[in-house]
């Protein structure tokens, strides 16, 4: 090992990697370092645990001559058989080294280790690498050099740990950052934040479509089950539309109950009104379907549900509002305040999709003209449109 290419390489994690501009970028140039600097590394592997509702971890594997793999595993990893005999598994409960040796019998007991060995592995080691807050994060070390790895090899990866630990954790907290964003309140919403958009009345006024939807009949049903049902049935309820919303370009920005608040930009990006107004318009059928089609047992009672949706296309306000130093990024204005009014005449017409003339207009599709309503908070009264296939479901 070269002493010296190696500090420059500890000096260089310290400084955060500033070369490199992306994670698997930074693997790739500290991999092609830690060669240069004379460590006979032929696979590394980091794995990073994740905050997130869904994802156990991520990992990032590079071998020599190769591009760096980024991988993400969900938690039912850990009840596989794979992960209870993976050493990776020792790494993270018990935070030790984990030494597998091409010529240590005790080895065969890690199966990833025989498909290695068929590569060409002659050594292993499995580094824990802790962060400030405690939790233990894994790297994994492979070679072909025919000796394995020497002692002054294994001395200079635990060498390179610390540093490679604090440019990951500032890393992986950006990223755990950006999830939680995404998760509570939606990308668009996420990424302005993590700008720099935090001061209260930092807004934009923006085209969009507007969904504004809720539950048929959900005060009589949290009356009569327990909340614990009532939870888990909104959550299949949500996903109902959640999955919809997304695959079709929306952005889910509140929920409220049982009611569920989301908007669909229209913008250079995604194209024009019409367009984004016949994706809103499928995703509130493909909605529809699942709604109809979910069936919850609740003891010898099957619960099936009902719901109304409402679509206006029309500016909305974007941004930072609230008091003193608690704020929600949401979006305010006459267009969602008409889409509120709408959805609540999905419920007094018996009509799952409703949508306001602004919306019908745009979104050429077999309407049908249910009539004039007066509105609460508008001068004049609004024509309201329905999908015409719903009037021969009611009809038939």
């Amino acid at each position: 090992m070269n002493s010296s290419e190696l500090q420059r390489l500890c000096n260089w994690l310290i400084g955060g990697a500033w070369s490199s501009l992306e994670p698997a970028e930074m693997i790739a140039d500290f991999c092609e370092r830690l060669v240069a600097a004379g460590l006979p590394v032929w696979r590394f592997g980091i794995f990073i645990r994740t905050l997130h509702p869904e994802i156990f971890g991520r990992n990032f594997i590079w071998r020599q001559g190769g591009e760096v793999e980024i991988g993400s595993v969900d938690f039912e990893i850990l009840e596989t058989p794979e992960f209870a005999r993976s050493p990776l598994r020792i790494v993270f409960e018990q935070g030790v080294e984990v030494r597998g040796r091409a010529s240590d019998p005790d080895s065969k007991r890690f199966p990833f280790l025989d498909d290695m060995r068929a590569e060409g592995a002659t050594d292993y080691i499995a580094v824990p690498v802790p962060f400030l807050d405690g939790s233990i994060h894994a790297t994994s070390w492979i070679t072909q050099h025919p000796d394995g790895f020497s002692d002054d090899d294994i001395a200079a990866i635990r060498s390179i740990i610390a540093p490679l630990a604090r440019v990951s954790e500032i890393i992986s907290l950006r990223r755990t950052a950006e999830m939680l964003l995404d998760t509570y309140v939606g990308n668009r919403a996420g990424a302005r934040i993590l700008g720099g958009q935090i001061r209260r009345g930092h807004t934009d006024t923006m085209q969009a479509v507007i969904w504004l939807s809720d539950l048929r009949g959900f005060t009589a049903l949290s009356d009569r089950l327990p909340a614990e049902t009532v939870v888990a049935i909104l959550n299949h309820y949500f996903d109902c539309q959640v999955t919809a919303i997304r695959g079709h370009g929306g952005e889910v920005l509140k929920f409220m109950g049982d009611g569920l608040l989301a908007v669909f930009p229209i913008d250079e990006y995604v194209g024009d009104a019409a367009h984004v107004c016949a994706r809103v318009l499928e995703a509130a059928r493909e909605s529809r379907a699942s709604v109809e089609q979910l069936a919850f047992p609740v003891g010898d009672v099957v619960e099936r549900f009902r719901f109304g949706v409402a679509l206006h296309i029309g500016n909305i306000l974007y941004g930072n509002i609230g008091g003193g130093n608690r704020l929600d990024f949401t979006c305010i204005g006459p267009a969602v305040n008409l889409a509120a009014r709408l959805e609540k005449i999905t419920g007094r017409l018996g009509r799952t999709v409703v949508a306001s003339e602004g919306f019908a207009n745009v979104c050429h599709h077999d309407w049908h003209e249910l009539g004039e309503f007066p509105i609460a908070g508008f001068s004049k009264a609004q024509r309201v449109y329905g999908l015409a296939e719903e009037t021969h479901a009611l009809v038939g």
